[in-house]
């Protein structure tokens, strides 16, 4: 099953959005998606509607038990209509997690891939991994637990700086893992229409070349469908909504091009919001 990574030290990029970006467009062709989130804000774990979950992948890294996973899955509260969609699952994130990392530091052996261990024998069509702003073991499990590394930026000073570090990080990850993990691409979010964004995004591909995608634009209608725990895709008739959904379906079919083409897009979905 293709697993991804969505990866940056730097905060505030954006990195959440575009998982979850990913997640709509998979939601939107009906295809079995469970999400995992690794960053102790929970902000991926809020976007698809789950509150106080009654349990986190924080009990999946707290010992070494193969499928671990399985037990720990929950429905999202995305619409579960019109056809084809189908509900993505997820593995909650709560504040606890943060606690998780120095913990397990304490692993004489290491403790690297653990996640991918809970992982064993779980069987989804796609997997997203949210990784926290950081390059600590959260984010090394989840780069052995992936095949993929999508790594999100913005269009803005330093930013090629911080992808050239990150990219050096799954190489050296790569180097010492049995499996294969590739590089997805470089996905720019929040692009704006301004002269600064425009030069910074240039400079990203001037320096990265083919890594770098096609930009995801900044539109207000990506943080509404994130604070109302709706997919992009469901926001029917909002301004910005439809263009932002294809953006992240074209995403989608660069990033897992295995797991076919662009749908037509879903009947807007009542969401009272």
């Amino acid at each position: 099953m293709p697993t991804i990574a969505v990866v940056n030290q730097k905060g505030g990029v954006g990195k959440t959005t575009v998982a979850l970006g990913l997640a709509a467009s998979a939601w939107s062709r009906g295809i079995d998606t469970l999400v995992l989130d690794l960053d102790p804000q929970g902000n991926a774990t809020t976007g698809l509607g789950v509150w106080d979950p009654p349990f986190s992948i924080d009990q999946a890294l707290a010992e070494e038990r193969p499928g671990s996973i399985a037990g720990l899955r929950l429905a999202s509260s995305w619409p579960d209509e019109p056809s084809p969609v189908r509900v993505p699952s997820v593995v909650a994130a709560t504040p606890a997690l943060a606690m998780r990392e120095p913990q397990l530091l304490t692993d004489p052996i290491g403790a690297n891939d653990r996640l991918a261990l809970a992982l064993q024998d779980v069987s989804h069509e796609l997997v997203i991994i949210d990784c926290p702003p950081s390059l600590g073991l959260l984010t090394v499990n989840g780069l052995f637990a992936a095949d993929r590394a999508l790594i999100v930026t913005e269009p803005g000073a330093w930013a090629s700086d911080g992808v050239s570090q990150i990219l050096r990080t799954v190489e050296r990850i790569a180097s010492r893992r049995s499996a294969d993990l590739r590089i997805a691409g470089v996905a720019v979010n929040r692009l704006g229409r301004t002269r600064d964004a425009r030069y910074w995004n240039e400079q990203l591909r001037t320096d990265h070349g083919a890594l770098v995608l096609d930009p995801i634009h900044l539109r207000a209608a990506v943080p509404e469908a994130s604070a109302s725990s709706l997919p992009i895709h469901a926001l029917g008739a909002r301004p910005g909504a439809a263009e932002a959904a294809a953006e992240f379906d074209h995403l989608f079919d660069t990033v897992v091009p295995e797991l076919g083409s662009t749908p037509s897009q879903p009947d807007e979905v009542p969401h009272g919001v």
